[in-house]
């Protein structure tokens, strides 16, 4: 496969590596030819795609597969099967520091700094030299491939943004918390809940988003609670607990999804998130701004598919621990994966006597849980299923010695100096707070395995649906065919045409399949979606609303 590099130039002009042939264009001129050479369906190497694509998108044209070097050198210079001296050349400085392009920040070409004109093509060539001389070439080339279709899918949901209605998201506003406020007030409905919240702790003067005053009126009122939190809060009993829970609640809604973030987030009748591919470390994505990783269920209904279409909601049950049967090559584990409940394919088999002693001890050994009834099924079920929590176990065992664990395809984690962040001047940790420390870190690379092999099975399929909905779309701009417009971790979010709902369906279905084959190629693994077909965002999930191409029922989570 032809692979063609673009770095910027100063002047507004682009360096293009094609093959043998070297050339210059204007930025003017990139669009056309991208287009016309996208024909041939070669691999575009940038370095960052959210800075590339987006100028594209808006020239309305879409390409097929590109290689992100921004995420490629952090991936490879953190993978334990990688020699790091391979990335080291002209400018490898500028590699180390380049950082992701923000919503404040979308030009092409934005500041003149050492980060701006980074050479792709030389960036190219040590990438490829680095994974061809590893002993994971393979894999490692399937989670860089993953790896930058996720960030064309990022820009491509950015860009077709889901739609939103804000005359349903501002009626919902009013009706929890009353008409929209001037600005830097509180709606009528928050302080009302306020002076219910004084009056109930005999607190005229309280502010109840000041943690401290906040302790100290409680504290008054014969409560003992050392922290704030609503968790804490439910299991008190007194007068004040119900309307400052609900101020809490209502509270959170109006600074994180409230008028202010309308009027940031949603253009032209499109929420328009910023998405940051392999924003943790376990290669999870975050969201640079917008939320789109969690949105609240009191506005989900203001996400309106447009008058023909309908959103292709599917998500996948129970990821992780079949991503740890599948990693671990557990057969026992995998049996019960089968179908569309894995707990209960546990009870099923025989290992335990309920579903949700199933989902105690999975979880427990996916998180270190080592007391109570979690603790008691982890020792019970590592009997059952020795390769599956033997591979979380030794995972946790080498992060308490300070090792770094990998996930399926290769990405490493963090090394416990990158983490435990201490200045060297600081005074000596005693012994009992190292090994306090060295145990968290053990539990962070228990998850870490399954979590980011979860990460990278997601990714795949995400990888793989996109292009089957392009297909599936026949002719037309991306907006008009089948299109992702959410992903979140173990969900996507598709807007489609009615007529193609079912039929998107099935792709959903079929691209977790090939997802599955192509980590887990020597252990069938089942992962089964919930998907529903619906108006409203809202609606996914309830009775009704789930599809008949769906491989089983909805199952709980």
């Amino acid at each position: 496969m032809t692979r063609v590099s673009l770095s910027r130039l100063p002047g507004d002009r682009v360096r293009v590596v094609d093959g043998d042939r070297v050339s210059e264009l204007a930025v003017g001129e990139l669009a056309a030819y991208v287009r016309a050479r996208e024909a041939d369906a070669p691999r575009w190497v940038w370095d960052d795609t959210a800075r590339w694509y987006p100028p594209l998108l808006a020239a309305g044209v879409r390409v097929e597969r590109c290689h992100d070097l921004r995420l490629g050198h952090h991936l490879l210079r953190r993978a334990p099967a990688v020699d790091g001296r391979l990335l080291a050349g002209e400018q490898s400085s500028g590699w180390e520091r380049l950082g992701p392009s923000t919503p404040s920040d979308p030009a092409l070409f934005a500041v003149d700094d050492a980060t701006e004109y980074l050479r792709a093509d030389l960036e190219d060539v040590r990438q490829l030299a680095a994974v061809a001389a590893s002993a994971e070439a393979a894999r490692l080339g399937l989670l860089l491939a993953a790896e930058s279709a996720g960030a064309l899918v990022a820009a491509e949901m950015t860009y077709a943004g889901v739609p939103w209605r804000v005359d349903v998201h501002e009626r919902l506003l009013a009706d929890l918390l009353g008409p929209r406020p001037p600005r830097g007030a509180r709606p009528r409905g928050l302080d009302e809940l306020v002076a219910e919240v004084r009056r109930a702790f005999d607190a005229p003067g309280l502010n109840p988003d000041s943690r401290p005053e906040l302790l100290a009126a409680l504290r008054r009122a014969g409560l003992e609670v050392s922290d704030t939190r609503a968790s804490s809060l439910r299991a008190l009993e007194h007068p004040g607990i119900v309307p400052l829970l609900r101020y809490k609640q209502l509270a959170q809604l109006f600074s994180t999804n409230g008028w202010a973030w309308i009027d940031q987030w949603v253009r032209e009748g499109r929420f328009r998130p910023s998405y940051q591919p392999a924003g943790s470390a376990t290669g999870r994505w975050s969201s640079n701004g917008g939320g789109a990783l969690s949105i609240p269920v009191q506005v989900r209904p203001a996400a309106v598919a447009d008058d023909g279409w309908r959103f292709v909601v599917a998500d996948v049950a129970q990821l992780e621990p079949r991503v740890l049967a599948g990693m671990s090559g557990d057969r026992a584990l995998a049996r019960s994966a089968r179908g569309a409940d894995l707990y209960q394919g546990m009870v099923d088999d025989g290992a335990v006597a309920s579903r949700n002693h199933a989902k105690l001890g999975l979880l427990g050994a996916m998180y270190g849980a080592t007391s109570g009834e979690s603790g008691r099924m982890v020792a019970g079920l590592t009997r059952r299923y020795p390769d599956a929590f033997g591979l979380v176990e030794d995972a946790a065992r080498a992060g308490e010695r300070g090792q770094v664990v990998r996930t399926l395809l290769g990405r490493g984690s963090p090394g416990l100096g990158e983490v435990w962040d201490r200045d060297p001047d600081d005074p000596p940790i005693d012994p009992d707070s190292q090994a306090r420390f060295r145990r968290a870190y053990g539990r962070f690379t228990r998850n870490f395995v399954v979590q980011g092999t979860g990460a990278e099975w997601a990714l795949c399929w995400i990888a793989d649906l996109r292009n089957r909905l392009w297909r599936l779309g026949g002719a037309g701009p991306l907006v008009a065919r089948p299109h992702l417009v959410l992903f979140l971790h173990d969900e996507v979010v598709v807007h489609t045409p009615a007529a193609l709902a079912d039929a998107v369906a099935v792709q959903a279905t079929e691209a977790a399949a090939t997802a599955a084959g192509l980590l887990f190629r020597d252990l069938a693994i089942d992962f089964p979606l919930n998907v529903s077909i619906v108006r409203s965002y809202a609606e996914a999930g309830k009775p009704g609303a789930v599809n008949s191409a769906s491989p089983g029922p909805v199952t709980p989570t």
